[in-house]
C-alpha cells in the first residue's frame, strides 16, 4: 500500500505540474491572441479597408460588460479570470481593449505596444484587403511561431461577422497544440467602436468542461 500510495502521489504531482504548465501557456497565449487581433483590426481600421466598418460610421464606446462564469475568479492580471480549480483546470476568460490612439495622445505603454506590432503590418498593409479567416490565421500563426519557435498547428475553425448593440466585429473559434500538451481551444470575440477595439477571449484545454458556460457568458456581452 505504501508503494501504491507513493505512486499515486507521484501521478497526482505529475498531473498538477502538467496543468500548471498548461495554465502558464494559456495566459501567455491569450496575451498573444489579444495583441495580434487588436493590431490586425486597429491597423485595418486605420487603413479603412473594411468599408462597412468605416471608422466614421462607428459610434463611440467605453467598455464591454458580460457575465463571468460562476466557476471563475479574478486572476492576478487585470481583466483575467481563472478557473477556481486551477491549476487542475486551466481554462480562463480574459477581457481587454485596444485604443487606436486617435482620440487621445498615446501613452508610453501604447507606443511600445504599437512598436511591437510593426512586423504585423505587412499582413494588413494592402488597402484593398478585408480581414478574413486566412489573414487572421496566418497572422496569429506567425505570432505563435515567434513565441514558441515552432509550428503549433494553429487553425481557425470558424470566422463569423457579428454585431452586438450596433457594434460590428468578429467571433473567431480556433485551436492549437504545442508538442505533447493538450489541444487548446479558443473563442475570441472582437468588437469595434470608433476609438476602441474590445477583445473577450475564452480559452480551455481539451479536457476542461466549460464550453457550455462559455457560450452562456458570450450571450450576455454588451457594449457601452
Amino acid at each position: 500500500m505504501m508503494f501504491l500510495n507513493s505512486g499515486n502521489e507521484m501521478d497526482f504531482c505529475g498531473d498538477v505540474m502538467r496543468e500548471k504548465r498548461l495554465y502558464r501557456i494559456s495566459i501567455m497565449v491569450v496575451g498573444i491572441i489579444i495583441a495580434v487581433a487588436a493590431c490586425i483590426l486597429a491597423g485595418m481600421m486605420c487603413f479603412k479597408t473594411i468599408r462597412v466598418f468605416a471608422e466614421e460610421e462607428l459610434p463611440k464606446a467605453s467598455y464591454c460588460s458580460f457575465a463571468i462564469p460562476p466557476e471563475f475568479v479574478p486572476g492576478k492580471e487585470k481583466g483575467l479570470f481563472i478557473n477556481k480549480n486551477h491549476p487542475m483546470e486551466s481554462s480562463i476568460v480574459r477581457y481587454s481593449y485596444y485604443d487606436n490612439g486617435k482620440e487621445n495622445a498615446l501613452t508610453n505603454r501604447q507606443k511600445l505596444e504599437k512598436a511591437d506590432s510593426e512586423e504585423l503590418q505587412p499582413v494588413i498593409a494592402d488597402k484593398s484587403t478585408e480581414l478574413t479567416r486566412d489573414i487572421y490565421e496566418k497572422a496569429v500563426s506567425k505570432a505563435y511561431m515567434k513565441e514558441y519557435g515552432q509550428d503549433v498547428g494553429f487553425k481557425v475553425s470558424s470566422f463569423d461577422n457579428i454585431k452586438i448593440d450596433g457594434y460590428p466585429g468578429f467571433k473567431i473559434e480556433s485551436s492549437f497544440k504545442k508538442g505533447v500538451d493538450e489541444t487548446v481551444y479558443q473563442t475570441v470575440m472582437l468588437l469595434m467602436s470608433k476609438y476602441r477595439t474590445f477583445t473577450i477571449t475564452y480559452q480551455r484545454a481539451e479536457d476542461d468542461e466549460c464550453q457550455e458556460t462559455f457560450e452562456e457568458s458570450q450571450a450576455t456581452i454588451h457594449v457601452h
